[in-house]
């Protein structure tokens, strides 16, 4: 099996626009990896907050903090010439799953059994 994408294929005969694409994608691939290695470190850290918020009977959710840091993300995603609609949807989605977390070492705490 061949595993040449069609873009690969279409531009056979050009080395020149092939070798920057695959660099282009190389690149882009290495950025996927470190997103990902990012996003667990951030995780890491918003477990033990989970923990701590638990602990301390806090809310999960601190709706405050969750606007500013929206604000402040659509602030850099407009620096960087990203679109501030799409890093608050990202952030959006992060915020989420992180309340999700928290809600449900909360409940590990409230039920031993549980755990």
């Amino acid at each position: 099996m061949n595993d040449q994408t069609t873009a690969e294929t279409t531009l056979v005969g050009d080395e020149d626009a092939l070798a920057k694409l695959r660099a282009l994608r190389g690149s882009i691939d290495n950025l996927d990896a470190a997103l990902v290695h990012l996003l667990a470190e951030r995780f890491k850290c918003t477990q033990e907050v989970g923990v701590l918020k638990a602990s301390h009977n806090l809310p999960p959710a601190d709706p405050a903090r969750e606007a500013r840091q929206i604000a402040r993300l659509r602030r850099l995603a407009a620096d960087a010439r990203l679109d501030p609609a799409f890093a608050e949807k990202f952030l959006n989605f992060i915020i989420d799953e992180v309340v999700r977390h928290h809600r449900a070492i909360a409940a590990r705490q409230d039920d031993p059994a549980e755990s």
